[in-house]
């Protein structure tokens, strides 16, 4: 949807989709049925709220330009499907918006600025998603899905594959925004895990762990550990302490951070 009554703000990170082309790709990859209840964040001037609200479903758009607040309500004031939320929604509760059990869909075009803090904020309400669909900057995506031995392999495709499946869609070129970014863009499909992949004993340790052993990549695990694990315990639990985080599955950090779990007083 071309952009004629709102300019882009640099500050929300605003970069409208008007690419009718994406826009359908986004739909066809979205199989939406009558009746499920949506979540759009950051809906902008409405390029995908329309045909969204044309699949009768139900749905809930969050918005922090308090002046493209007005324009939705505006542009929508006559369809009884749609609640337009104006709020930040890196302090949004998403889990408020569940109604008799029915988990939510998630779809967005994100700021890049705050993505992945969005990401972890939304996955603290992972139980009530059924999945998330996101237009990110490419890199992102490409790290997100990223197995051990790649270099883009990081403390984030960890931490994402914890809590979720991820697939890369499509990617999106610039000129399908306007303004253009100066990076590509790709649509992420995250799916919940209803159980964890693996048994991860504290949370907060194996953050702690995942979170130092990326701190400084060139290192090897025996050095970027050394203040939390000791030798022994790499020997013990067979993973090479000279091997570097990049190349650690996200089994082996669970092992690593169950046994620190473990070992501390």
């Amino acid at each position: 949807m071309t952009n004629t009554t709102h300019t882009p703000r640099k500050r929300f990170g605003q970069n409208f989709l008007h690419d009718y082309s994406v826009i359908a790709n986004i739909l066809a990859s979205l199989q939406i049925k009558s009746g499920e209840h949506w979540v759009e964040i950051g809906p902008g001037q409405g390029a995908l709220t329309m045909p969204l609200l044309d699949k009768n479903i139900s749905l809930d758009v969050v918005e922090l330009d308090r002046d493209l607040v007005r324009l939705l309500k505006d542009k929508f004031k006559d369809n009884k499907n749609l609640t337009i939320h104006s709020a930040d929604a890196l302090k949004f509760d998403f889990s408020a918006l569940v109604k008799q059990d029915k988990k939510l869909r998630i779809i967005g075009n994100l700021p890049y600025n705050i993505s992945t803090p969005l990401l972890f904020h939304l996955l603290e309400n992972a139980a009530c998603i059924a999945d998330m669909q996101f237009m990110l900057q490419k890199e992102v995506v490409d790290r997100i899905c990223a197995a051990p031995g790649s270099k883009k392999y990081g403390r984030l495709s960890v931490m994402m594959q914890y809590y979720c499946a991820a697939e890369c869609l499509f990617d999106v070129y610039p000129e399908s925004f306007d303004p253009s970014p100066k990076v590509m863009s790709a649509i992420i499909k995250l799916i919940p895990h209803p159980k964890p992949p693996v048994v991860v004993n504290d949370l907060m340790v194996f953050k702690q762990v995942v979170t130092q052993a990326f701190s400084q990549r060139r290192k090897t695990l025996r050095n970027s550990l050394k203040k939390l694990i000791s030798e022994d315990c790499f020997v013990r639990l067979g993973i090479d302490p000279v091997a570097r985080a990049e190349t650690i599955s996200l089994l082996e950090f669970a092992n690593l951070s169950n046994w620190l779990a473990e070992n501390t007083e």
